[in-house]
């Protein structure tokens, strides 16, 4: 008995030791972040990273759907730009595009607060605010040939008022200069 519990002893040892680093490897030091970005919105964060730090970022974009309620479940065209800057924010260490979901890597080779910088490429809000600049332009434009007309009017009106008023005076005197009135 004694002998077969010898034998169990390496085995319950490394049972024991996978589980110690599997316990380990779940509770490693890390940090995530959650948060929702609008269509044209641009989201920075300032992290401090030691030199010759690996980050690995992890991102999904998805489209809210209003009617639904709820997000759509693949778009294509829509990507996530994302830009990591150095502490001194003159060096870009990664400025590039990628698709919808996707990570992205880059090693920190001088210690400090990195700015890591992400917005949407999405075209479908940018054509709606496309159409609605084009409204906006339209309009203001109307509104300041309208404006224009109406000052120019309004000089006109001015410009006739006095001349009439120059005449019926002119007249008056002629008038009362025959009556010998003056």
């Amino acid at each position: 008995m004694r002998g077969l519990l010898l034998n169990k002893g390496p085995l319950v040892a490394v049972v024991f030791c996978t589980g110690l680093m599997l316990l380990f490897a779940w509770l490693s030091p890390s940090q995530a972040l959650y948060f929702h970005i609008g269509e044209t919105e641009k989201k920075c964060f300032i992290e401090e990273i030691p030199d010759e730090t690996m980050v690995i970022g992890r991102y999904r974009t998805q489209l809210w759907d209003k009617q639904a309620g709820s997000f759509l479940p693949s778009t294509p065209g829509l990507g996530m730009h994302v830009e990591i800057k150095d502490p001194d924010a003159k060096v870009v260490i990664l400025s590039r595009q990628y698709g919808s979901d996707g990570r992205f890597t880059f090693t920190s080779h001088t210690p400090g607060e990195h700015q890591i910088c992400l917005h949407s490429n999405s075209t479908k809000m940018a054509l709606f605010a496309g159409g609605k600049l084009y409204r906006e332009e339209r309009f203001r434009m109307t509104s300041e040939s309208t404006n224009q007309r109406v000052l120019w009017w309004s000089i006109a009106q001015t410009i006739i008022l006095i001349i009439t008023g120059i005449w019926q005076m002119r007249h008056l005197k002629s008038f009362f200069e025959a009556k010998k009135l003056v």
